[in-house]
C-alpha cells in the first residue's frame, strides 16, 4: 500500500507540473457542450434538404455521449501509454521494479490519478447529455468502467515501448480504431456484430440505452459486464507483460 501511495503521489506531483497533459480531459466535454447547444439551433432558412436538418436534429442528443465514448476510447490510452514510457525512458520503472514494487500496485499507483480526473470528466458529460438520476449514476459507473479498461491499455501498451514516441506511434491507432469504433457500428451491421465485444461499443449501448433509441434491447449490467470482462483480460495482459518486459538497461 505504501508503495502504491508513493507511486500516486509522484504521479499526481507530475501531471501539476505538467497541466497540458489535462487538457484533453477538457476537450472534448467542451465539444460535446457546444453540440448540445446546437440542439437548440434554428434551422429554419439554411438551404439544406428537410430530410438532413431533421437528421441533425434527431441525433444532436445521442452527440454528447458519443463525444463520451471517444473520450474514454481515444484520450485515454495515448495518455496512459505515454506516462509508462516516460518512466521506462528514465529509468524509473526499473528502480521501481528492483525495490520490489508490483504490477497491480504500480498500474494502481499511476492509473488513480488520471481516473480521479476521469471522474469529473465523466459526471460533466452526464450533465451535458441531461442525465439525471439512476441514469446518471448508470451512465458515470459505464463511463468510469471504460476508463479502467483504457487506463489497463494504455499501460500495456506502455509496457511494450521503449520511448514516449514509440508508445504513441503503437497506441493512437488502437485508440482511434476503440473510438471512432462506436460511430462506424451505427452505419455497419458488420461492424456493430465485430465490435460487441470491445468496451466502447458497450459504452455506446448503454448510452443508446439510457437515451431510449428505439431498437436497442441489450441489458445495461450485461454492458457493464462486458467492459469489465475487457478490464479483466487487459489486466492479466498487462501482469504478464510487466513481468516480461518492466525492467530494461
Amino acid at each position: 500500500m505504501s508503495s502504491t501511495k508513493a507511486i500516486f503521489k509522484k504521479q499526481f506531483k507530475g501531471s501539476v507540473k505538467n497541466p497540458e497533459t489535462l487538457i484533453q480531459f477538457m476537450i472534448f466535454p467542451i465539444m460535446a457542450l457546444i453540440m448540445g447547444v446546437m440542439t437548440n439551433i434554428d434551422f429554419e432558412g439554411y438551404d439544406m434538404p428537410q430530410e438532413i436538418i431533421d437528421a441533425m436534429i434527431a441525433n444532436m442528443p445521442n452527440l454528447a455521449t458519443m463525444m463520451a465514448t471517444m473520450f474514454a476510447g481515444m484520450a485515454l490510452i495515448p495518455t496512459v501509454a505515454g506516462i509508462i514510457a516516460e518512466d521506462i525512458e528514465k529509468k524509473s520503472l526499473r528502480f521501481l521494479i528492483m525495490a520490489g514494487v508490483k504490477p497491480s500496485a504500480y498500474l494502481i499507483g499511476v492509473g488513480s490519478v488520471i481516473f480521479l480526473v476521469s471522474v469529473l470528466t465523466s459526471a460533466a458529460f452526464g450533465l451535458i447529455a441531461g442525465f439525471g438520476g439512476v441514469s446518471f449514476l448508470i451512465f458515470v459507473v459505464s463511463m468510469l468502467s471504460g476508463v479502467a479498461a483504457s487506463i489497463v491499455i494504455g499501460a500495456t501498451i506502455g509496457i511494450l515501448t521503449k520511448n514516449q514516441q514509440a508508445a504513441t506511434a503503437l497506441s493512437m491507432p488502437i485508440a482511434m480504431v476503440l473510438g471512432f469504433g462506436p460511430m462506424m457500428a451505427q452505419f455497419n451491421d458488420t461492424a456493430a456484430r465485430v465490435l460487441h465485444i470491445f468496451y466502447t461499443q458497450q459504452l455506446n449501448v448503454v448510452a443508446d440505452m439510457l437515451n431510449n433509441v428505439p431498437g436497442v434491447t441489450t441489458p445495461i449490467w450485461q454492458s457493464i459486464a462486458i467492459i469489465w470482462a475487457n478490464v479483466a483480460v487487459v489486466g492479466i495482459l498487462f501482469v504478464i507483460v510487466f513481468r516480461r518486459k518492466g525492467v530494461r538497461d
